[in-house]
């Protein structure tokens, strides 16, 4: 299987997308596979990374969001306590259950297509509990919509914050500057 050819829209990370997610980051992008995601402006929104790191060690987060803009906006919705709310909504829906356990079921799928882990942890929570709103939206940017319910729903949740504008500089990866 070739990287990323599970992901649609899913790109090889060229030596400007690597210094643009250095740059987003604050450091070296570990297992960078590819870049599953954009960007309006065409950075690197999300990308996907190895299922080990270099050094053999498990790294589950096979999605990771790297826009600087988006990963302030999760957060901003992380402090306002959705993450319970929609833990509680888990709790108290079957649909919603269900629907997510298909989420965290295609999310190994399509890990294990890379290298399997030897184990049922995804990401985020999954399948029982949310914990962390950035890998969901970044489920939901690398794959598309009606995969993962709560990435969709983080996403529109930021509509009228995200896609907007150039959201760190030129997208060839010379000056990325966070905001």
């Amino acid at each position: 299987m070739s990287v990323g050819s599970s992901v649609p829209g899913a790109t090889r990370a060229t030596d400007g997308d690597r210094a643009a997610v250095a740059a987003q980051l604050g450091r070296s992008p570990r297992g960078l596979l590819s870049v599953a995601a954009r960007c309006p402006s065409g950075h690197p929104a999300v990308v996907l990374t190895s299922p080990r790191l270099e050094d053999g060690s498990p790294f589950p987060t096979l999605y990771y969001l790297t826009c600087p803009r988006l990963t302030g906006l999760a957060s901003t919705l992380e402090t306002s306590g959705l993450m319970r709310e929609m833990t509680e909504r888990l709790d108290a829906d079957p649909e919603l259950a269900a629907a997510y356990q298909r989420a965290h079921e295609s999310y190994l799928a399509q890990r294990d297509a890379i290298e399997p882990l030897g184990t049922e942890v995804s990401a985020g929570g999954m399948p029982t509990r949310v914990k962390c709103l950035h890998v969901h939206l970044a489920h939901r940017l690398a794959v598309g919509p009606g995969v993962n319910p709560f990435g969709d729903e983080v996403l529109d949740r930021l509509a009228e914050s995200w896609p907007a504008g150039d959201c760190a500089g030129p997208a060839d990866g010379r000056d990325s500057a966070a905001p």
